[in-house]
């Protein structure tokens, strides 16, 4: 398992918060995400041999908000 933790900004609220841990989580090879609203991170565990970092911030985008 990798852990990484991605920059994302837009997310205000618990329900921005809610929808990419939802979004990120169903991800095949994804272990866990959890978002920090306050620190504006998603840190995210996850099986490299089953998804990379890009399609994991393609993921958090498609819910509306930017990644860094």
């Amino acid at each position: 398992m990798e852990k990484q933790v991605i920059t994302v900004i837009g997310m205000r609220c618990g329900h921005c918060k809610s929808a990419v841990e939802k979004a990120v989580g169903a991800l095949a090879g994804v272990a866990s995400a959890s978002v920090d609203l306050a620190a504006k991170t998603l840190t995210v565990e996850f099986d490299p041999a089953q998804i990379n970092i890009t399609k994991i911030k393609e993921s958090v985008e498609e819910e509306g908000v930017t990644v860094e």
